[in-house]
């Protein structure tokens, strides 16, 4: 009977191991970011819900002006969501993807390892974008603010 219950413990840890390593084995590979709807349908409203202060605080993000300008607003609102999650979120040198909704616009964030700067936690990031055709680079580091924001150094 002893046997029998400790085969069966066996049994049932082996099987929360091979749950617990599938998990980790479909990590592979860069996913999107999925968000919400950038206007507030219920208003009939363009203005992004909330998003303005990402925007402000990464001052448009360090993708190339001239190629970032060409993105419509709702493109440029996830390019900005996609490069505060790699800051704040995301172990250094994994990827936080992006794409557009409708057009043929994509692109992944890369943030390195967090480091600091008197007191402020600061990283370094590469922003990789496909815009009309054409791969884009911008190259930067961000420190964080007291208020939980992300400030590209220039």
């Amino acid at each position: 009977m002893v046997n029998l219950v400790t085969s069966s413990a066996k049994l049932a840890s082996a099987a929360v191991v091979l749950v617990m390593v599938s998990g980790c084995a479909q990590t592979s590979g860069v996913r999107p970011l999925s968000f919400g709807p950038v206007a507030s349908p219920e208003l009939n409203s363009t203005r992004p819900a909330g998003s303005d202060a990402i925007l402000e605080a990464l001052n448009g993000g360090i993708l190339p002006q001239e190629a970032a300008s060409t993105l419509s607003r709702a493109e440029r609102l996830r390019a900005m969501e996609a490069e505060y999650q790699a800051l704040e979120k995301t172990p250094g040198g994994q990827s936080v993807a992006w794409a557009s909704p409708v057009g043929g616009a994509s692109g992944e964030v890369k943030a390195g390892t967090p480091y600091q700067v008197g007191q402020q936690n600061c990283r370094q990031y590469t922003h990789s974008a496909q815009i009309n055709g054409a791969t884009v680079t911008g190259r930067g580091a961000a420190c964080r603010n007291a208020d939980g924001s992300w400030t590209p150094l220039s």
